[in-house]
């Protein structure tokens, strides 16, 4: 129902892609959504069309279409991570470029893990795409992205665009040969499985400034049996742990909400480490 209806079609025109578009019509209210976000829950009516066969790919920009959710040929939602490590290994080993990456502290550990083949140096911002864009710039980065789905590309612009990342995966897809199920198989055999969750928690007022003390003097050795190697206090509160893995506790910056975000190589563990965030955090 945003700025992206119509585009897909006349971008892949003329060729042998076929592009069935859902919501096109444009609706500032954006039914059926509590907002515009390209995130599992709203994409309903996507994942339907795109179990109902097939389909190659779903994609799903957001309401100015800078951002992107994609759907596997199953259906399955590709979480914005696992999309992110996915566009690094294409900028590396199809554009064959080499330079800076650029990641939020919530973003993935994966971009470490592919970036050091190539010693190339990884750098971690606050949560924005207003300080990932700058970054960007100030190193000369080949490819900067953010948790909630917007990625951004050095020679293109220093700006997330949901049409660029949609693009280059139907490329990755077609020069390598290989489904979107299984680039994702195929990023995981080269650096392991990794699992990301994310809970939003609601707090009263008066509950913040507890919140905040029990954090700032949290100095955990091990959290859902693993050891915490680092701590990170950059808007909000990583800890780092021994599988390369991390979990973040830190209020939003735009709705009175308490976020605690996970990435393990242990799925199994996901559950356990968000537990023990809001343990940490008393809420």
């Amino acid at each position: 129902h945003g700025a992206g209806g119509g585009l897909w079609p006349q971008l892949l025109a003329g060729g042998v892609t076929t592009v069935t578009e859902l919501r096109g019509e444009a609706n500032p209210n954006f039914p059926g959504m509590y907002n515009p976000e390209p995130l599992a829950h709203n994409l309903q009516p996507l994942i339907s069309a795109v179990q109902a066969g097939g389909v190659d790919v779903g994609f799903a920009p957001d309401g100015d279409a800078d951002r992107i959710g994609v759907l596997d040929e199953r259906g399955n939602f590709v979480n914005p991570l696992t999309l992110y490590a996915l566009l690094l290994l294409y900028t590396l080993e199809v554009r064959q470029q080499r330079g800076p990456v650029v990641r939020t502290i919530t973003c993935t550990a994966m971009a470490n893990k592919l970036a050091a083949p190539y010693n190339l140096p990884v750098h971690e911002t606050p949560i924005g795409f207003k300080y990932v864009g700058p970054k960007m710039v100030d190193v000369g980065a080949i490819f900067g992205g953010e948790e909630s789905g917007g990625y951004a590309y050095g020679d293109h612009i220093p700006e997330r665009d949901g049409f660029a990342s949609g693009l280059f995966l139907l490329d990755f897809m077609a020069v390598t040969g290989r489904s979107l199920s299984g680039l994702v198989d195929y990023l995981f055999e080269k650096i392991g499985p990794h699992f990301y969750r994310r809970i939003d928690l609601t707090y009263a007022p008066d509950q913040r400034a507890a919140v905040l003390a029990r954090m700032e003097a949290a100095r955990p050795d091990r959290l859902a049996g693993l050891r915490v190697t680092g701590r990170l206090t950059v808007d909000g509160f990583r800890f780092d742990l021994e599988d390369g893995g991390w979990l973040i506790v830190r209020f939003s910056g735009t709705e009175p909400l308490l976020r605690i975000y996970c990435e393990t190589t242990h799925g199994e563990r996901t559950a356990e480490l968000l537990a023990a965030g809001r343990e940490l955090a008393g809420i």
